[in-house]
């Protein structure tokens, strides 16, 4: 018998942008960038984790060439009561603080070890490459 997928979205976009306190997006280097994503609910959401890709290029040590992500809660760290609302601020989270102690892309992690402020120069470069902004969607100071 053939299974069906239950639910597939393309996210439109992800947002990342600068706290007030912080309008240059200060270490943060994947900041003010708009991100296309794939959201997949398997068969058995959600006893089991939805699938989570990135379709926008990005420069992150947790985050593959294919866009993959290594993110806890979409691994063994699950669990049915999380909603997808969590999903999205777990990966907006991890945007804003890569962990190149646990990478999916070893080549940037690596990068991202030896030399910090070239990685982070690097992913702010393919942030304003591949996730821009559409003009006139700047940084919002509003509370």
């Amino acid at each position: 018998m053939l299974s069906y997928v239950l639910c597939y979205w393309r996210i439109p976009a992800l947002g990342i942008r600068p706290h007030d306190d912080n309008i240059d997006g200060g270490m943060f280097p994947i900041v003010d960038g708009l991100f296309k994503l794939e959201l997949f609910l398997p068969e058995e959401y959600p006893m089991s984790p939805p699938k989570v890709r990135f379709l926008t290029k990005i420069y992150h040590p947790n985050i593959d060439k294919l866009g993959r992500i290594c993110l806890d809660i979409l691994k063994d760290k699950w669990s049915p009561a999380l909603q997808i609302r969590t999903v999205l601020l777990s990966i907006q989270a991890l945007l804003s603080a890569p962990n190149p102690e646990d990478p999916l892309a070893n080549d940037v992690a690596d990068h991202w070890k030896t030399n910090e402020q070239e990685a982070i120069q690097t992913a702010r470069k393919w942030t304003q490459m591949y996730a821009p902004r559409p003009a006139g969607t700047g940084v919002n100071t509003a509370n």
